[in-house]
């Protein structure tokens, strides 16, 4: 708790961790409106639950494709200008899409839209104009993470860049289980769309975070800068350069595949899988996760893990196989929820060893383009693996997909294991000058954690 109550006491660390927490965890919130909205799109049809599989895998490539797209440049943004300004913006953004989203799901518009080759496959119009504005706020939050991800080097010194981190994710997590159970609670008993006033508040706090930081963002000036597009590609040149970091992101790239196949259906699992009416079951489900990932993400500190980083995401990566499969071999809600909560708890240590690793062994002015290179290449078959889950459920069952996505994340986890360089990543866990650089000339009586 030392180390905690020192971050928090730094104002600017405060701010930062208020507006990256309460951004981070909208989207769950979000999310959990609308996959149960499209789970039931198909009342009193032949093929329903096939269709509303359908709907959701689309709803999933809605959002990962232009997010890619997204991540290709924010990098270089968060490189190239004053990251409070860029978060300031893509956060309202974020709230812009989200409350036009709540006026589609209140109005319901009516109507239908055949899918060419979909075997009568059809979406209602509502769920048509949906998919462009989730798209819109998932985008933005792409666009924010760069920026945030890579200031919070500027704001903490590199000795405690694990426990800053672990305290943004569970900050976060906990922010998405109170939202996420809030949201699905909302959902029955008020009119459509009024739930995601729970997401659209977080991002209204996510301002209120921004407005607060102090001190300069912005990266440090480079010499010679060139265009937007030489700019770009330092970061794929820089992971190219890092065979471990480069096989990390191949790792995380059949990972998030496997991951997407299963969990793009987790509205119809929730729904038809554990036979369960009631939406708080799949925002018990998507909360569970989030709790399990905030312990996670602040426990994992307690391991030292900085020296041994390559092996420790290795073995997390299978812990995290093990419950994908568990998914799939019991199917009641009493197992789904605590298997949920575990399955939450690998990522979430994953994801604070991982960042804490980045940011410590690569150059702060070059650290937004490497995240963003590193997730373009992480995520690139999720909407693959998102439409390839609606087809294998729809050709098997959603049990069986989730035990062949399983099957597949444990595989991976042990090339983790095998391969030299990854197996080798670590960094030294002593203090670094990035934070007392770019700290506020006002914060002076004590060097301020940066």
């Amino acid at each position: 708790m030392g180390r905690w109550s020192t971050l928090l006491k730094e104002r600017r660390f405060a701010a930062l961790l208020t507006a990256g927490s309460a951004s981070l965890a909208a989207p769950t919130a979000s999310l959990i409106v609308i996959s149960w909205a499209l789970a039931g799109a198909y009342p009193n049809v032949l093929n329903g639950q096939a269709y509303s599989a359908l709907a959701l895998a689309l709803l999933g490539l809605s959002s990962t494709i232009p997010t890619l797209v997204a991540a290709v440049f924010s990098g270089t943004l968060a490189d190239r200008t004053d990251r409070r300004s860029l978060m300031r913006s893509v956060n309202l953004l974020a709230l812009a899409a989200t409350v036009a989203i709540a006026g589609v799901l209140a109005l319901s518009p009516q109507g239908r839209i055949l899918v060419p080759g979909g075997n009568g496959f059809f979406l209602p119009t509502w769920v048509l104009l949906i998919y462009p504005l989730w798209a819109v706020e998932t985008t933005a939050i792409t666009l924010f993470r760069p920026a945030f991800n890579a200031a919070l080097p500027q704001v903490v010194r590199r000795d405690e860049l694990g426990t800053a981190n672990g305290l943004v994710y569970a900050t976060a997590l906990l922010l998405s289980v109170g939202a996420g159970l809030g949201a699905s609670a909302l959902v029955r008993p008020l009119p459509p769309g009024l739930a995601l006033a729970v997401p659209a508040v977080l991002l209204v706090a996510t301002q209120v975070g921004i407005a607060a930081l102090s001190g300069d963002l912005s990266p440090k000036p480079k010499e010679g800068r060139g265009s937007f597009l030489s700019d770009a590609l330092e970061g794929y040149r820089y992971l190219w350069s890092r065979r471990d970091l480069l096989e990390l992101t191949l790792s995380a790239l059949a990972i998030n595949f496997f991951s997407a196949v299963a969990f793009v259906e987790l509205g119809l699992y929730a729904r038809f899988a554990l036979d369960v009416s009631d939406p708080i079951l799949l925002g018990a489900l998507i909360s569970a996760g989030s709790l399990g990932a905030a312990v996670g993400s602040v426990s994992i500190n307690r391991f030292r893990f900085e020296r041994r980083a390559g092996a420790v995401l290795a073995a997390l990566v299978v812990g995290q196989a093990a419950t994908v499969i568990a998914l799939g071999l019991f199917r009641t809600a009493w197992v789904a929820v605590p298997d949920m909560f575990l399955f939450g708890l690998f990522p979430g240590m994953y994801m604070t060893v991982f960042m804490a690793t980045v940011q410590a062994t690569v150059p702060n002015e070059t650290l937004g383009r490497v995240l963003a290179a590193d997730e373009v290449g992480s995520y690139g078959l999720v909407p693959v693996g998102q439409w390839a889950g609606g087809l294998l459920t729809v050709a098997v069952s959603l049990p069986s997909t989730y035990e062949l996505a399983g099957f597949g994340t444990l595989i991976v986890g042990g090339l983790m294991a095998l391969a030299r360089d990854l197996r080798r990543l670590s960094f030294h866990p002593g203090p670094s000058e990035e934070a007392t650089a770019t700290a506020p000339p006002t914060a002076a009586v004590e060097p301020p954690l940066a």
